[in-house]
């Protein structure tokens, strides 16, 4: 079977697949499979009987997971039985903890608000494992996605086999009585947390933060720009704990136990035994498991060589088996995801490819670009794009991590454990070393040039980028190609441009509302290269109170959803960005904007007193060197596709900030469009008076509903026959208002809510196009 176990391992994916996304084409492509496996690679008859035999195991532990993924807690239920599963996270004045419910053996995800510094530091220094606490609270669902790319809690959770959030009012450790018994899980677990605050009480933040990442695996120190920094270089790799972690710390102890004088048998049995433990204790993430079981297979080998014999594809193979036997739903989780397939990938290209290149710097560009490959689908599925500038800092990083990071912070923690103290001038030296990489990478991430954003690939596109990539790997390693860099060079371009192409040359358009909650943002993309439009951002109005109770990283409505919806469609440039009006729900995402996007031009209302966040954009602008523009009625632009007119406000408005609103009408893909801003009744007369015979087809209904707008004197001239309401659900405001909601279905006109249907899209080609909603 040497050699082999890789095809179980496929057999093994291809069965869970079948069972936990669609069972006909994953049925019919694990024939194909057979077929190839019996065609083409010669395989016996017993053979293929055990991969089959592979697959509907593998398919029946899938049906049996999917079967059972599902809640048995009543909504009703109110008081729970605990049992904490993990370290808590605690994020300003947050705390968010899993718990398995003892009486329906169900997990939860319990959220509790804090009430006091004092109660904030006692959670944070007090372990939750060895208890079974008595806790009530509500039961919510968590949010799902309303708009195309956004993130979709409830269906993340589900892959955690988490269906309800308890938010609770109560201390969680508040009425617990201690386990007569604690299982070595547990024990673990609870070592883990005290080694984790261990060094958060002995060390800088720098140093405690990076060495809680890389010693127990728990990254909630990190501050959140800098693990953003990391993902956007293509370097967050290194702050999960892998193979690169697990092997340099297997050598190292196994290397030191040689030198005291324990035989290699002995330090074998060793590590056999502690590997378990040191997987728990490093957080078991999808990585680390993965490197742990590798390493584990390995051993045993080693320890018995003279029965069995495993090549590493082989160990990969048997890891992945094993690890989908015990928990089918990884598959979801990206961890796993990357970490076997690029893993697989270099050690199928190791000998064929690798050996090539002898010299060790030429082999790591090999294995970064390699990586980087193999990894392309899903960073594209998961993030939308990656970094060039990522095989470049790898190999700076690298090394950084290998050579000073992981061997220094552990010999800090050690030193400190025994010694009870750290020498000053180490402390000094990683505080130095620490401090000028962070910024190192924080300056590559803002390298936004060297970042391919082509969006997430639809089915066809993903296919596409799978072939593209095995051919790539067929031509690298094949002997004797002629053209080998021409093609190599050919195919990589295609890999790179396809997509990106493909969403220049699409030859429809759209308008997409985006949900921002109580807010505005709408997308307008036109056919062709014609242009992309914002006209305004959401935004997201944060109290500011206390330091204690702010969080790290506060949701920003700009930044976690509008530029997330962009970059999911591949757009990387606005090239006008239309703010209507001061008010925070309307422009404060447009600074993220700015930061994230290519922005080429900004249009403002023209009034005597712009607000705050209308200065503070203008100053961020102006840095970036965006052209800016204050617009007042009779300005206009546009071509044979689409006109735009702005009909109010007047030059140098003076009033208030609703009623200046930028009122702007449209015409494209068919239909004539309203879009107002927050514009209230009076500048609603203002323009009926002065455009008489005015008519539109869709209107994007003022002020999110409210009563202030949408006068039936408007409605009854303009006759909307679709409109479009941007609205948060169960907002404090009433909105929209039941007022309006009548006025709009005495003239007939098709109401569209974000609240009820998420992102409302209007896609069209040339003069015709269809309406759909996100939500059903």
């Amino acid at each position: 079977m040497t050699g082999k176990y890789i095809y179980f391992a496929v057999a093994a994916l291809l069965g869970v697949l079948a069972a936990l996304i669609h069972f006909l084409p994953y049925f019919m492509l694990s024939i194909l499979y057979l077929f190839v496996l019996h065609h083409y690679k010669k395989f016996q008859p017993y053979l293929l009987s055990i991969i089959t035999a592979v697959w509907l195991v593998f398919f029946l532990f899938g049906f049996q997971v999917a079967n059972h993924n599902h809640t048995k807690i009543p909504e009703t239920v109110v008081s729970f039985s605990l049992e904490y599963m993990q370290d808590p996270k605690i994020d300003g004045d947050l705390l968010q903890i899993q718990a398995k419910e003892r009486v329906y053996k169900e997990k939860l995800l319990i959220r509790y608000k804090m009430n006091s510094q004092q109660e904030k530091e006692d959670l944070k220094d007090k372990s939750f494992y060895g208890y079974v606490c008595e806790l009530s609270g509500d039961l919510k669902k968590p949010k799902i996605a309303k708009n195309p790319n956004g993130f979709d809690y409830r269906k993340y959770f589900k892959t955690k086999e988490i269906y309800w959030i308890v938010e609770s009012k109560e201390n969680p450790l508040n009425n617990c009585t201690p386990v007569k018994r604690n299982s070595p899980f547990t024990l673990i677990q609870d070592l883990r947390f005290k080694g984790i605050h261990y060094l958060e009480k002995q060390f800088p933040t720098e140093i405690a933060s990076l060495s809680s990442a890389l010693i127990f695996g728990e990254r909630g120190m990190l501050s959140p720009d800098l693990q953003e920094d990391y993902q956007k270089t293509g370097l967050v790799h290194l702050l999960a704990i892998s193979g690169l972690h697990v092997s340099l710390l297997i050598g190292m102890v196994f290397y030191m136990g040689i030198r005291l004088g324990l035989t290699r048998q002995t330090m074998t049995n060793f590590l056999l035994m502690v590997l378990p433990v040191y997987v728990i204790l490093t957080g078991a993430s999808s990585s680390v498991v993965r490197a742990g079981l590798m390493i584990f297979l390995v051993l045993a080998i080693v320890k018995w060589k003279n029965q069995l014999k495993l090549l590493p594809l082989d160990a990969i193979s048997l890891a992945c088996i094993i690890y989908l036997a015990f928990n089918p739903l990884v598959l979801f989780d990206v961890g796993f995801q990357l970490s076997f397939t690029v893993s697989a990938a270099i050690i199928l290209s190791a000998k064929h490819i690798m050996g090539k290149y002898s010299i060790n710097f030429i082999q790591m560009i090999v294995i970064s670009v390699a990586s980087q490959l193999t990894a392309l689908p899903f960073l594209l599925y998961h993030f939308f794009g990656l970094s060039f500038i990522g095989i470049v800092a790898n190999l700076i990083y690298i090394p950084l991590f290998s050579y000073v990071y992981l061997p220094g912070l552990y010999g800090l923690f050690f030193i400190q454990l025994v010694l009870g103290w750290t020498p000053g001038i180490l402390i000094k030296f990683f505080l130095a070393i620490i401090t000028l990489f962070n910024n190192l990478i924080a300056s590559l991430a803002d390298l936004n040039f060297t970042a391919l954003v082509p969006g997430r690939p639809n089915l066809f596109f993903l296919l596409f980028d799978i072939v593209v990539i095995i051919c790539i790997f067929y031509i690298w390693e094949k002997r004797g190609y002629s053209n080998r860099k021409w093609h190599l060079v050919g195919l990589s371009a295609a890999l790179l441009t396809f997509q990106s192409g493909w969403n220049w040359a699409d030859p429809f358009g759209e308008v997409t509302m985006i949900d921002v909650g109580q807010g505005d943002s709408i997308f307008i993309h036109f056919p062709r290269g014609g242009g992309n439009y914002l006209i305004d951002t959401g935004g997201t109005m944060n109290f500011v109170g206390e330091n204690w109770r702010q969080r790290a990283k506060p949701y920003e409505v700009g930044r976690d959803v509008v530029v997330p919806f962009l970059k999911g469609k591949g757009i990387t440039k606005i090239d006008k960005l239309i703010l209507t009006h001061g008010d925070m729900d309307h422009i404060g995402g447009a600074n993220s904007i700015i930061k994230e996007l290519k922005v080429e031009e900004i249009l403002l209302p023209s009034v005597a007193e712009p607000s705050a966040m209308e200065e503070e954009i203008k100053a961020e602008a102006e840095k970036k060197g965006i052209n800016i523009v204050h617009v007042s009625s009779g300005y206009r632009w546009g071509n044979a596709d689409h006109q735009f007119y702005i009909l109010s406000p007047d030059k140098n408005f003076k009033g208030e900030r609703n009623s200046g609103s930028l009122a702007i009408f449209a015409r494209f893909g068919g239909l004539a469009w309203f879009f107002g801003g927050d514009l209230d009744k009076l500048g609603e007369e203002r323009i009926i008076q002065r455009y008489p015979e005015l008519t539109v087809d869709v209107l994007k209904a003022g002020h999110h509903g409210s009563k202030t707008s949408s006068s039936e004197a408007f409605l009854r001239q303009i006759k909307p026959k679709a409109a479009f309401i941007s609205v948060g659900e169960e907002n404090r405001f009433g909105h929209p208002h039941q007022e309006v909601i009548k006025l709009l279905n005495e003239v007939n006109a098709v109401i569209y809510r974000t609240d009820l249907q998420g992102a409302i899209t209007y896609s069209f080609y040339r003069n015709r196009g269809t309406f759909s909603t996100f939500l059903p």
